[in-house]
């Protein structure tokens, strides 16, 4: 499909239809399309642990919901609307056919002796991955495959680093769940350019 096309018609899948598993090609093709975004000074900060097996995604998905549902209670928030988020956010994950954890990597970027300098390098490797989390979702649309970015592990990074025992210096930025649809998505709205764009 063409690019304005698969741009303008991906949807955030959540649902996945069940037994449906992703062909390993298929999903190295769209891990290497990821890796061809672009970032600052090309250092390619991005990191991913790709999770097939549903033992692994149900345990990064308990991981993830016990400490969700610690901080929702600690903010005193109704139980059982607790509860509804941690099983909703438990099948997003499990339910899906394979989920990618996108981690960040300062391994190889510039250092700096003050913070206003480090914090730009930093700022700048978290847009390299989001860049790459673009591509990675485009490239799944266009061969028919549904995709949903999850932030949720900036949330709970230290819960997500332990189910997945990453080295110690990935730090979980988000998920991508991958999977065949169960469903069209909801319909896509955005904001009127007059209200987004300024003109110089």
């Amino acid at each position: 499909m063409e690019l304005a096309e698969a741009i303008q018609t991906r949807r955030s899948i959540r649902r996945y239809q069940p037994d449906s598993p992703i062909p390993d090609e298929l999903l190295t093709r769209l891990l290497d399309i990821a890796t061809w975004a672009p970032s600052s000074h090309n250092r390619q900060p991005w990191r991913f642990v790709v999770l097939t097996e549903l033992p692994a995604r149900e345990g990064l998905a308990r991981a993830m919901g016990k400490r969700l549902r610690a901080d929702r209670l600690a903010d005193g928030d109704d139980p059982a609307a607790v509860e509804a988020d941690v099983s909703r956010s438990y099948a997003r994950i499990t339910g899906a056919a394979a989920v990618v954890a996108v981690c960040l990597t300062m391994q190889d970027t510039d250092s700096y002796p003050d913070e206003k300098r480090s914090r730009a390098e930093y700022l700048m490797a978290v847009q390299s991955v989001a860049m790459a989390v673009q591509n990675l979702v485009l490239a799944a649309h266009s061969e028919s495959i549904g995709a949903c970015w999850m932030c949720a592990p900036l949330f709970c990074g230290d819960a997500v680093r332990h189910a997945l025992d990453l080295p110690a210096d990935w730090e979980p930025q988000a998920l991508v769940t991958l999977g065949y649809p169960a469903g069209q998505g909801k319909l896509a709205q955005r904001k009127p350019l007059a209200e987004v764009v300024l003109y110089r």
